[in-house]
């Protein structure tokens, strides 16, 4: 018979650094603390920083209902270069002069890109075809079909641009991939873009302000961090609220 958990219970925000995967994060709280249900609410990729949650014990529990929160992420586009990711870590498939823009102009554009929308994942990402991730098959030279997806975007502005690289924030529903939004922005132009920058400020009710650094996490010892959990009271008027 498994042995009942006793481990601490709660959400912890991390502002994880650019470099480790979701995963890697997990994996890392769980052996510096020594705790066993650990998961986290929405993947980050490698390179994008910001909000991860991670949810602990009981609190796994709620993690589908976290991960089902609206999103905030800031970063920044660059125009010219189209990747075969759709970000930096893609090969460049393309390179195309940026033509005269203003911020107001590229603001305008952006508008276009509010409310309900079909977006269809890239072929680099986690999403599964028979139970392999899409990267995988990508890496293979192997696309397959992906149907659309319905996503919502509140708001996507641009904030500041200097070319080749525009500023922005976008807050939008689970699931929607800013990498496609930044592809889609330079075929709008004509000239082709990738995402450069990504950072997650916000998702539902919890704010990258209140997360703790990765580093100053696997400094704590474990009465840390249970001051530094959002308990499960609070936690639960979060996913309603939220």
């Amino acid at each position: 018979m498994m042995p009942k958990y006793t481990g601490p219970d709660g959400v912890l925000l991390v502002d994880k650094p650019s470099g480790p995967t979701s995963h890697d994060v997990v994996n890392a709280v769980r052996r510096h603390f020594g705790v066993k249900k650990v998961g986290h609410c929405g993947t980050l990729d490698p390179n994008a920083t910001g909000l991860l949650i991670l949810v602990l014990g009981k609190a796994t529990k709620l993690s589908d209902s976290l991960m089902g929160q609206d999103k905030v992420y800031e970063g920044v586009i660059t125009l010219g270069k189209e990747t075969s990711s759709f970000d930096v870590d893609g090969d460049i498939l393309s390179e195309t002069p940026v033509p005269p823009l203003s911020c107001e102009e590229l603001t305008t554009m952006a508008l276009d890109f509010k409310g309900d929308q079909m977006q269809t994942p890239p072929m680099v990402s986690a999403i599964k075809k028979d139970g392999v991730p899409l990267y995988k098959l990508a890496r293979k030279g192997i696309e397959v079909e992906r149907p659309p997806r319905l996503i919502h975007v509140y708001y996507f502005k641009i904030t500041q641009f200097q070319t080749p690289d525009c500023e922005f924030e976008i807050a939008c529903t689970k699931g929607t991939y800013i990498r496609s939004i930044a592809h889609d922005l330079g075929q709008k132009i004509g000239c082709g873009a990738h995402l450069k920058t990504l950072r997650r400020t916000v998702s539902g009710s919890f704010n990258v302000r209140k997360a703790y650094r990765l580093e100053r996490i696997l400094e704590m010892e474990i009465a840390d961090l249970s001051k530094a959990l959002i308990p499960l009271d609070q936690l639960r008027e979060s996913t309603l609220t939220g």
